[in-house]
């Protein structure tokens, strides 16, 4: 039964070793404790203030990332609309350099045909000519008494004479 019902004495015993531990611990083993609690703590705050911190930051490179996109998006549609531009005025400009040439050389062309054509004209008159005065000659040199005779003497001439 003594253990259920301590005597005054082990009370007594108990309650001063548990005071010694007390002032032990309290003055040696509390105070670095406490100290190394606040000092977490305070670490703890620091982290937290410098994860806030990031987190703000963070949040601005994201704007500033989506402005930057953002401007890039619209100087890539302006150089693309440059672009277009561009090349919409160089196809305009090289359709209407080739109608010039074009236009030149149909003139040119056409220059040329109608000189060929004065050329070939000029040659058929010669030649029409050439063979009217062999006509006339040959028949000036025989003595045509009639119209049948002369006829005959035509168709004979044209039939000997060589087209070129």
């Amino acid at each position: 039964m003594e253990l259920v019902t301590p005597g005054i004495g082990l009370i007594f015993w108990q309650t001063v070793v548990f005071l010694i531990v007390f002032l032990i611990l309290a003055v040696f083993v509390w105070k670095p404790i406490a100290g190394a609690l606040k000092a977490r703590e305070s670490q703890i705050d620091d982290a937290l203030k410098a994860a806030d911190l990031a987190k703000e930051e963070m949040e601005q490179i994201k704007s500033d990332n989506e402005y930057l996109l953002l401007e890039a998006r619209a100087e890539r549609d302006k150089i693309l609309k440059e672009a277009t531009d561009t090349a919409i005025q160089i196809k305009e400009q090289a359709k209407s350099e080739t109608s010039a040439i074009a236009e030149k050389l149909i003139a040119e062309a056409k220059a040329s045909i109608e000189t060929e054509k004065r050329a070939a004209l000029a040659e058929v008159k010669n030649l029409v000519a050439g063979l009217s005065v062999e006509i006339a000659e040959k028949l000036l040199r025989e003595k045509l008494s009639d119209d049948k005779s002369q006829k005959a003497l035509i168709d004979k001439f044209l039939k000997e004479v060589k087209v070129n």
